[in-house]
């Protein structure tokens, strides 16, 4: 298969999914990388906590990888990771990547990944302000922290 998906508590490997995507007939692989940033709705940030269900969101990235593999070809090879628990400013919390023949295949593919994970896949972001607060992002729609 063409399609490796996962979750983990552990720092994300980049090399791995660029290793992962390269074939011989590919002459493009697009990466992504989400990293925790220092600033979001006005306030400084430490870091964040991911929230997810792992059994779930295992079954939803492949869900999402096999559409996105439909849509831009059967050779298309994908990656998708995601980080949970507590993180750092400048930590990768995804990696998303997309190999195929042609870049703007694998350009598309990528995006379409990593825009449908966030609109469908079961994960929680909770932020945590240098002021002491946190709050928990409003994301995912199959429920809240409240």
């Amino acid at each position: 298969m063409n399609i490796h998906v996962g979750t983990t508590d552990q720092p994300l490997d980049a090399a791995a999914a660029l290793e992962f995507c390269a074939a011989p007939g590919h002459g493009a692989v697009d990466l992504f990388i989400g990293r925790v940033r220092d600033f979001n709705q006005g306030k400084p940030v430490l870091g964040v906590s991911y929230d997810l269900h792992e059994a779930l969101c295992r079954n939803v990235f492949r869900e999402l990888a096999e559409e996105t593999v439909a849509q831009w070809g059967s050779d298309t090879r994908l990656w998708l990771t995601h980080r949970h628990g507590r993180l750092d400013v400048g930590e990768a919390s995804v990696i998303a990547a997309a190999s195929s023949p042609h870049r703007d295949e694998a350009f598309r593919a990528c995006r379409q990944l990593v825009e449908q994970m966030k609109h469908r896949a079961p994960i929680w972001k909770q932020e945590h302000y240098t002021d002491g607060d946190s709050e928990w992002v409003q994301g995912h729609a199959l429920c809240s922290h409240g």
